[in-house]
């Protein structure tokens, strides 16, 4: 069933506030104790019932996960903003509490981290927070980010994963991802790169015997890149040769369709679900918003929007979209701040699947957005640092949020306001960016193209953003 087939299929059985969400089905396992009937019995109690948070059911282990997922990669800091924003800043571990509790007391109980996020620290306060309240009101996922080549031996990879075991106070993991699979790395490409980080150490076939051992519980990877990995991965799944629980992919209204056309690297997130749609492998959703830039667009995107739902936020009409497919186990956000919380937790408590109406209309702002010039940056900042002290995120992010804010001085403009554009957008980009940090220190030096999931040719977009700049100051 493709995505518009299941739009259509969700409208037509709409009945008052209830709508069947139903969860992947799959054959009975292999020892019986989970079949059809019994995740049809667990989709009609998982209906969203007195606003409650929506749960979706794992066919694998029986567990039913909150369609929102907590991303735990922007945890809040002491002197404001998030790690990437002041990164000498420590964690604020109260704020980091705070929003857990909120969390677990609104029904989201997956919470998702990684070795590599907030400076290595997400794990340790995550554990921190989660180890306040019993060990069964929630699960917990984190990946073997076994990025950098010095980390790819079996020793280093198997210590990485007992470092999160400890970091995170548990004796097991409920839901363990191979991290990034498809990026290249270490002078490989995204095979080579996959074959060096989880076959040629045996870390994947160990990994397999810790799930036996009751270590891990859900065992799937995260796909960014090199479409040969995961065409490989499933494959492999077919073949029975190793068994995926789920699987994390990017899926949003504009990586939809044009995920590939915005970079060549990528691959259309319809592609992606489709594959593991008619496989039943749950789909655990990352970048609904994109990096923040759907919850920004543009005066005439934002008008379309309104006219649709005069109520609802640009950052709802994102999470309703990822959230709708049937195939969606859970849907993450990465969320600093309480309020971001609280209104993604009413978006989901409960749910209101995107209509066909509403498919189209997204579908036809997708063209538009598509259309910008912006960099499909989503800030997950795994190109930092910068050994020349780029703020490589902030300088994208400023041109994005600019070029989506309409604050980009337009050549069609009068003279008055071209340059009062002009002026506001070459002091905004110092307010913003520090001028030893902005574009124009780039050297091109290359060693930040092997570490983005977008495969961003970063330095090229270095170069275009200081043209942009250097125009702007000569008044053009």
């Amino acid at each position: 069933m493709n995505r518009r087939d299941f739009i259509t299929h969700s409208a037509a059985a709409l009945a008052g506030t209830s709508v069947l969400l139903s969860a992947c089905k799959r054959t009975p396992s292999p020892n019986g104790s989970i079949n059809d009937q019994m995740v049809h019995d667990q989709m009609v109690n998982d209906q969203m019932v007195n606003g409650s948070m929506v749960n979706r059911f794992n066919p694998n282990t029986g567990d039913r996960v909150s369609l929102l997922g907590f991303g735990m990669m922007r945890l809040p800091v002491l002197a404001g903003g998030t790690a990437r924003e002041n990164p000498d800043s420590p964690i604020d571990q109260e704020a980091v509490n705070e929003l857990v509790d909120y969390a677990l007391a609104h029904g989201v109980n997956y919470f998702d981290t990684s070795p590599a996020y907030c400076r290595g620290e997400s794990e340790t306060s995550t554990g921190i927070a989660l180890a306040r309240h019993p060990r069964s009101s929630y699960f917990i996922a984190t990946k073997l980010s076994n990025f950098s080549s010095d980390t790819w031996s079996a020793q280093e990879s198997q210590a990485m994963f007992e470092r999160s075991l400890r970091y995170l106070r548990t004796d097991y993991v409920d839901y363990l991802l191979l991290h990034g699979i498809g990026m290249s790395g270490g002078g490989k490409d995204g095979m080579g790169a996959f074959y060096g980080r989880y076959m040629d150490n045996g870390i994947l076939d160990w990994l397999v015997e810790q799930k036996q051992h009751g270590r891990i519980r859900n065992l799937g990877f995260s796909y960014h890149g090199d479409i040969r990995v995961f065409d490989m991965l499933l494959r492999w799944h077919d073949e029975g040769r190793y068994h995926w629980d789920f699987v994390q992919i990017e899926l949003n209204y504009l990586d939809w369709n044009y995920a590939k056309q915005i970079n060549p690297r990528n691959t259309n997130a319809s592609y992606l679900y489709a594959e593991l749609e008619r496989r039943g492998i749950p789909a655990v959703i990352m970048e609904p918003l994109l990096g923040g830039r759907l919850a920004k667009q543009p005066a005439h995107i934002l008008r379309e929007l309104k006219q649709a739902d005069i109520h609802a936020t640009p950052a709802e009409w994102a999470f309703r979209y990822a959230g709708s497919p049937e195939g969606v186990l859970t849907v993450l956000s990465g969320m600093t701040y309480m309020e971001h919380l609280r209104e993604n937790c009413r978006t989901y408590s409960p749910l209101r699947p995107i209509t066909p109406e509403e498919d189209a209309l997204l579908m036809r702002l997708a063209d538009a957005l598509c259309a910008m010039d912006a960099v499909p940056c989503t800030g997950c900042n795994y190109c930092m640092p910068c050994p020349y002290g780029i703020n490589i995120p902030a300088v994208f992010g400023y041109y994005n949020n600019a070029l989506t804010e309409g604050l980009q001085p337009a050549a069609d403009a009068t003279d008055s306001d071209f340059r009062r554009a002009r002026r506001r957008w070459l002091i905004g980009y110092d307010r913003r960016v520090e001028r030893l940090r902005q574009a124009d220190h780039c050297i091109a030096c290359n060693r930040c193209l092997h570490h983005c999931p977008q495969h961003i040719d970063i330095p090229a977009q270095m170069q275009r953003i200081d043209r942009f700049v250097e125009q702007l100051k000569q008044n053009v």
